[in-house]
C-alpha cells in the first residue's frame, strides 16, 4: 500500500472518530436535555447560536482527535494487542474530558452540566472502542486471506528464533509470513528447522531480494560489525528491523529507552510491584464478588446436575501450593467419581502429559457431566471463592497439586513467588496440549512481564479459548 493509500485510510479513521464523537455529544445532550438551555438536535450541538456550549463541544471533538492521533490510534498496528489499543482509547478520551472541563473554565462558559460531559465521555469511549473492534476483525479477516501480508526473515534459528516463529504463526491476523531463517551455524539447528534455514547472515542481501522480505527479526548475531552491516543493508532495501533483546525470558518490568550522552540504553525497570499487587488484589476482589453474585443460579444448576450424575459431593478440594509455598485447598466442581485420586497410580502408565502433570484424554474416572464441565472449564468456577479468600488471583500461573511439584526444578519453585491464577497463559495459548517445558516458560514470562494490561488481555483471550473448548480434557 502506497503513502497516498495510507493517508486516505488515516483520514477515514479520523472522520469516523469525528462522526462518532459528534454522535456521543449529541446523545449526551439529548439524555440530559432538561439541563441544557437549547433545543437539542443534530444541528444545534455545534452550529446553533443559541447553544452557549458549541465552542466547547467543537474543542472537545478537536482535542480528542488530536490526542488519538498522538497515541497513533489512526494507524492499524497489527503487532499490538486489541486490549492495548482500547486502553489508549480510554486514556485519550479521559484526557479529552479533563481538557474540556479546563477549557470551559478558561473560556468562562457557565452552566455546562457535568453530567453531559460524563455521559459524553462514556459514550465516546464506547463508540470509539466498538468501531475499532469491528475494524480489527475486518482487517484481520482480510489479512488472513492474504491481503497486505509481509514476508518475514528471522536471523537466528535457535530457541529465540523458534519461539518467535511459533508466536507469529499463532497470530495469523498480524499478516506476517515467515519465509525462513538465516543462521551462521546451521549444523546446530534443530532438525525440523534445518529446511527453513535459507543461508548465513552474509547472504542477507541475496535472500532479502529473492524472497521479497519486508520485515526482519534479529534474535542472534555474533559481532557488532555483523549487526551494523545487517542494519545498513536492511535500511538500503527499505526493510523494517526488530531486535529481540538478549535474555528476554528473564526481563521484568518495562523496556525503557533512554540515553547517557550519545549512547542509547535499554533499561529493564520493574514498576512499583507493591502498588501493582494492591491494584491487582482490588481488581480480583471486585470481579470475583461480582462473578459469585451473577453466577449464583448457574452454580446451583451445576450442583444439582452433579448430584443427579451420581458423582458424589458437589465440590472437590485439591491441596495445592500457593504464593510463597503456602498450601491451600483449591475448590472445583467435582468431575470425577469418588476415590479417583487413589486410582491415579494405577493409570500412571497411560499419562499423556510430559513432566510431573497427569493428564488423560479418555480418563475412565471422569463422569459424563464431568467431561462437559472440563471441556468448557466450568469446573474451575468455584475458584472465585479462592480468589476472595486470597489464596488465588484471577490471572496467574496455574497451581500444581502438591505431589506434582519437584523441589529440584527451580523453574517450578519460581512460580510460587506470585498468587496462582484461575486462568493464565496456559489457558489462552495451549491448555492441556502444550509441552510441560513450554508451559513453565510461559509462566516465567508472565511473572517477569506482569502488567494490568496483560491481565486484561489474558482475561479477554480466555473467553474464546474456553468457548471453543480447545485443548481441554
Amino acid at each position: 500500500m502506497g503513502r497516498f493509500g495510507k493517508f486516505c485510510i488515516r483520514m477515514i479513521y479520523m472522520l469516523t472518530d469525528a462522526c462518532f464523537g459528534y454522535l456521543a455529544i449529541f446523545l449526551a445532550c439529548l439524555i440530559r436535555s432538561h439541563k441544557v438551555p437549547f433545543n437539542v438536535n443534530l444541528h444545534s450541538v455545534l452550529f446553533d447560536a443559541e447553544n452557549p456550549f458549541r465552542l466547547v463541544f467543537a474543542l472537545w471533538l478537536l482535542m480528542v482527535i488530536i490526542i488519538n492521533r498522538a497515541h497513533r490510534l489512526y494507524h492499524t498496528d497489527r503487532m499490538s494487542s486489541e486490549i492495548s489499543e482500547l486502553l489508549k482509547v480510554l486514556q485519550s478520551n479521559f484526557i479529552g474530558m479533563v481538557l474540556v472541563i479546563v477549557a470551559s473554565y478558561l473560556l468562562k462558559v457557565e452552566g455546562l452540566p457535568r453530567t453531559v460531559v460524563a455521559i459524553g465521555f462514556l459514550l465516546m469511549a464506547l463508540f470509539f472502542s466498538l468501531w475499532r473492534v469491528i475494524k480489527r476483525f475486518i482487517v484481520e479477516s482480510l489479512v488472513i486471506r492474504g491481503y497486505n501480508n509481509r514476508n518475514v526473515l528471522i536471523i537466528g534459528a535457535g530457541k529465540a528464533g523458534r519461539g518467535l516463529k511459533e508466536e507469529i504463526e499463532r497470530y495469523p491476523g498480524m499478516g506476517l509470513r515467515v519465509k525462513g531463517f538465516l543462521d551462521d551455524a546451521p549444523e546446530h539447528v534443530d532438525e525440523d528447522l534445518r529446511g527453513l534455514v535459507l543461508g548465513k547472515i552474509i547472504d542477507f542481501r541475496r535472500i532479502a531480494t529473492q524472497y521479497f522480505i519486508d520485515h526482519v527479526f534479529v534474535t542472534a548475531y555474533h559481532t557488532e560489525e555483523v549487526f551494523l552491516k545487517l542494519l545498513l543493508q536492511a535500511r538500503k532495501f527499505g526493510i523494517a528491523v526488530d531486535v529481540v533483546p538478549f535474555g528476554y525470558r528473564m526481563i521484568s518490568g518495562d523496556l525503557v529507552k533512554h540515553n547517557i550522552g550519545f549512547v542509547p540504553l535499554l533499561s529493564y525497570s520493574p514498576n512499583g510491584k507493591g502498588q501493582h499487587n494492591i491494584g491487582k488484589r482490588i481488581f480480583d476482589l471486585i470481579v470475583a464478588w461480582s462473578g459469585c453474585i451473577l453466577l449464583a443460579v448457574p452454580f446451583l444448576a451445576i450442583g444439582i446436575l452433579i448430584i443427579l450424575d451420581g458423582a458424589g459431593p458437589v465440590f472437590y478440594f485439591s491441596e495445592r501450593f500457593g504464593r510463597g509455598g503456602k498450601r491451600f485447598k483449591m475448590m472445583k466442581f467435582r468431575t470425577m467419581i469418588v476415590g479417583a485420586d487413589r486410582m491415579q497410580e494405577e493409570l500412571r502408565e497411560r499419562n499423556e502429559a510430559d513432566g510431573p502433570i497427569f493428564k488423560m484424554r479418555d480418563d475412565p474416572r471422569v463422569t459424563r457431566f464431568g467431561k462437559f464441565l472440563r471441556k468448557y472449564s466450568l469446573d474451575e468456577l468455584p475458584q472465585l471463592f479462592n480468589v476472595i479468600k486470597g489464596d488465588m488471583s484471577l490471572v496467574g500461573p496455574r497451581p500444581f497439586p502438591v505431589d506434582q511439584i519437584e523441589s529440584s526444578d527451580l523453574r517450578q519453585l519460581r512460580r510460587l513467588g506470585v498468587r496462582p491464577g484461575i486462568t493464565g497463559l496456559w489457558q489462552v495459548k495451549g491448555r492441556s496440549d502444550a509441552p510441560f517445558g513450554r508451559l513453565l516458560r510461559w509462566d516465567i514470562w508472565y511473572i517477569n512481564n506482569w502488567s494490568f494490561g496483560l491481565d486484561l488481555s489474558i482475561l479477554w483471550q480466555t473467553i474464546p479459548a474456553v468457548v471453543k473448548g480447545r485443548g481441554a480434557y
